[in-house]
């Protein structure tokens, strides 16, 4: 694809972990290309090869690095922005650049919950976009909240368990990912020979988000799913990936193999070998006694996959099992991007088609 042919957008908070995920991702993006940076005050004017202390396994894309890095603030003329801000000052600038007529797909958490925002994941709730219909903003403005980074490894296998037979009740514990932290994250002392038992506000989102995530669209609004959730999130010593080990009450009682045979055989929709970043399967269904570890599984489909293994018969709420996603692809850049990618291609940014394909 012709770069100029392709749809220029903004990363905003783009010095920070997951804002080089989104720059590293969206390098040689068939549907998109970067054309503005932005970060904080002390990086402003900069180029953002010079602002950025890079943290990435691959170097600068070139054309990027050269881009100076501009304040956050409304004026990059691009119509998709992807928000990488802290939750601290990322509201009411994203609600700015929806009002200047940009569509928003955002990491942070600060919009999530509003009535009138798609919390997004789209092999499970697509439906959702609709509820872009109810936003106040001008033609071409809007916000797609991208849930948070263990939410989405955990909806992903229940959607497929609430589709075949309905889920009652989740506990869920976590072994999560120093680099969900951020920069410069989780110091050296408090996580080496360490796990830490608390994570400030992530047990409620697992245990909220979840449940809009799973609801059904009832007009302009969504009716949240009837499902008691009960987290616990620690931090391990892992540099990416989050694991998940989850018990589970689904009606009907099925089997740990019925379980298995389902989560193999679920499929992301009508779009899921269409989108450029969507996996070719959304769930892999492991069979190792041991499996998934994040060192060994975090990377399946480009890290966009979750991995799903250690499926048997729990004795207290009938099952139990482990998950596992890339937090910083699939659980964060990753899934925004294929958010906006599902966006484009059910033209509901208005003025914006896919490359190649017409306006949409």
């Amino acid at each position: 694809m012709p770069e100029d042919s392709r749809i220029p957008v903004g990363v905003l908070g783009a010095t920070g972990s997951v804002g080089q995920r989104f720059i590293r991702l969206l390098d040689r993006h068939p549907w998109f290309r970067v054309t503005a940076v932005t970060a904080s005050e002390r990086s402003e004017g900069r180029p953002y090869g010079e602002a950025v202390s890079w943290a990435q396994d691959e170097a600068i894309p070139p054309g990027v690095a050269a881009l100076p890095v501009l304040p956050t603030a409304v004026g990059p003329d691009v119509p998709i922005v992807f928000s990488a801000l802290d939750s601290s000052v990322a509201g009411p600038v994203e609600t700015a650049f929806a009002a200047a007529g940009a569509m928003v797909v955002t990491n942070a958490r600060n919009h999530r919950m509003d009535p009138d925002v798609p919390l997004l994941v789209p092999e499970v709730n697509s439906a959702h976009l609709a509820l872009l219909e109810a936003q106040a903003f001008p033609p071409g403005g809007g916000i797609i909240a991208n849930p948070n980074c263990s939410t989405i490894g955990l909806v992903v296998p229940l959607q497929a368990l609430h589709m075949a037979f309905g889920v009652r009740r989740v506990n869920v514990v976590t072994l999560q990912a120093i680099s969900g932290a951020g920069i410069p994250g989780v110091s050296s002392m408090a996580i080496l020979d360490n796990v830490v038992p608390f994570i400030s506000g992530e047990e409620d989102k697992l245990e909220t988000e979840t449940r809009k995530i799973l609801g059904k669209l009832a007009g302009r609004a969504i009716e949240e799913a009837p499902i008691e959730v009960s987290a616990q999130c620690t931090r391990v010593p892992v540099l990416d990936g989050h694991l998940e080990m989850v018990s589970l009450e689904l009606a009907g009682r099925p089997s740990a193999a019925e379980v298995a045979e389902v989560l193999a055989g679920f499929r992301g929709g009508r779009w899921e070998f269409e989108l450029p970043s969507a996996p070719k399967r959304v769930i892999h269904v492991l069979d190792g006694p041991d499996h998934p570890q994040p060192r060994l599984h975090r990377d399946l489909e480009g890290g966009m996959a979750v991995s799903v293994g250690r499926i048997r018969e729990c004795p207290i709420l009938g099952i139990k099992m482990a998950v596992l996603s890339h937090n910083t692809v699939r659980g964060a850049a990753g899934g925004a991007i294929l958010c906006a990618e599902i966006a484009v291609a059910e033209g509901r940014i208005d003025g914006v088609g896919i490359p190649g394909a017409g306006s949409g």
